[in-house]
């Protein structure tokens, strides 16, 4: 599982030219599901996420979590983020999971980050999207659930350091 995170001042998905989901600051989640990914690589994104210190305190400082400093997460389902273009210049997608075990994975994602008290707006799964946002710093963060995943992914982690 692969995870693209981006603190944002505001960020909006739209479909067919209607926006359907919509947050002002906080994080701008895009989630790659892979063949093999499982609950446990769900929960390390979800722990991640929900205890990430990336928005400032009063000095300024990168120490407030989403929760703490009121903003909301936007999860938009991307599975180009397991495009490998190693054997070419077109990218496959051999590693990424197919798109009904993607769909439920991404699904209790959203889930489960509504349980933790995360406020929580989502793409369209499997739609072609329009992303809009207006990154805040900019701050960006990439990350592969699983060692399983860490070691198999490795080599799509180049552009994401």
């Amino acid at each position: 599982m692969k995870a693209v995170i981006q603190r944002v001042t505001r960020a909006s998905v739209e479909v067919e030219g209607r926006i359907i989901g919509r947050i002002g600051a906080g994080l701008l989640v895009l989630l790659g599901v892979a063949k093999g990914d499982d609950e446990r690589d769900l929960l390390y994104i979800v722990e991640k996420l929900q205890t990430l210190r990336i928005f400032g305190d009063e000095q300024g400082k990168m120490n407030r979590t989403l929760i703490e400093a009121g903003g909301a997460l936007l999860l938009v389902s991307q599975f180009t983020l397991l495009g490998d273009t190693s054997k070419g210049r077109r990218p496959g997608f051999d590693l990424a999971a197919l798109p009904e075990e993607a769909r439920t994975l991404y699904e209790q994602a959203v889930g489960r980050l509504r349980a933790k008290g995360l406020t929580v707006e989502t793409g369209l799964f499997g739609a072609h999207m329009q992303v809009e946002l207006l990154n805040d710093g900019p701050v960006r963060s990439c990350w592969t659930a699983g060692e399983e995943h860490r070691l198999r992914l490795s080599s799509l982690d180049r552009g994401c350091r």
